[in-house]
């Protein structure tokens, strides 16, 4: 399929969707959103991807909604395009491979909620990362109300969000809102290399991980929860790749000793 706001690539068993209108610093339009979600189902059907990357092209990852589109909307049809936002949001947080963000300049508003429902997020020290809805009479999409508040804590989401303040990379990192940062011209190098470490690892236990994490996180108690490391655990084991996965552990183990 051919998109006309996001770049699908294949690199070897890494997918790289590159967020795709540089001439408006990749703000998020109603396609981009329909573009996203189809990518998704894309890779999720290919049996070779074991992980997919988001970033953007040009010097932004994405300064957020596109307020041109925006301004033209009727009530029921922004509530259309929210909805549409929550979906791919929705489809990201569940979606059954590990999800990287590579933030690799602005990422504001619904591109940085983008990045918030990924596993990792990565940001050039360069980066400038925040939520300016306060400041423009809105209020914030993609589940960021919980997911600023696990990352950072309650006192610190309510700071960022109530006064529309944008950070850089360091600073998110400092506070923990991303992983790690780096200098722009090792970003995606940097996120390539951990997407291959990650692809390395079985799919299969990533994606029981991956449920589990989720569940926890969706307010799963802890007896349940404990139910299902049991299962997930035992659905591991009884794979037919177990016996080579620990046979090529052992052998790595002692190649190091």
């Amino acid at each position: 399929m051919n998109y006309t706001t996001i770049v699908f690539e294949k690199t070897e068993n890494i997918c790289l969707i590159k967020l795709n209108r540089p001439d408006v610093l990749n703000a998020m339009n109603r396609q981009m959103w329909q573009d996203i979600l189809n990518a998704l189902d894309k890779a999720a059907d290919d049996p070779e991807i074991m992980a997919l990357i988001f970033t953007g092209e040009g010097r932004a990852f994405s300064s957020g909604a596109d307020l041109k589109e925006s301004k033209t909307r009727k009530p029921e049809e922004y509530r259309s395009y929210l909805e549409s936002v929550q979906k791919a949001s929705r489809n990201i947080l569940r979606f059954g491979k590990p999800t990287i963000a590579a933030l690799n300049g602005y990422a504001l508003g619904s591109g940085y909620e983008l990045a918030l429902a990924c596993d990792i997020r990565i940001a050039a020290f360069e980066a400038v990362i925040g939520s300016p809805e306060a400041k423009v009479e809105s209020s914030v999409t993609g589940g960021a109300f919980r997911l600023i508040q696990e990352l950072v804590g309650p006192g610190k989401a309510s700071e960022l969000l109530f006064t529309g303040r944008n950070i850089d990379g360091k600073e998110a990192e400092r506070i923990g809102l991303v992983n790690f940062s780096v200098p722009l011209e090792k970003l995606l190098r940097e996120a390539l290399h951990l997407a291959r470490e990650i692809a390395g690892n079985s799919p299969f236990s990533i994606a029981r991980m991956k449920k589990g994490l989720l569940m926890a996180r969706d307010g799963t108690g802890l007896e349940a929860l404990m139910d299902y490391e049991i299962e997930a655990c035992l659905a591991c084991v009884n794979t037919e790749e177990r016996s080579e996965a620990l046979e090529s552990f052992q052998k790595r183990n002692r190649d190091n000793t």
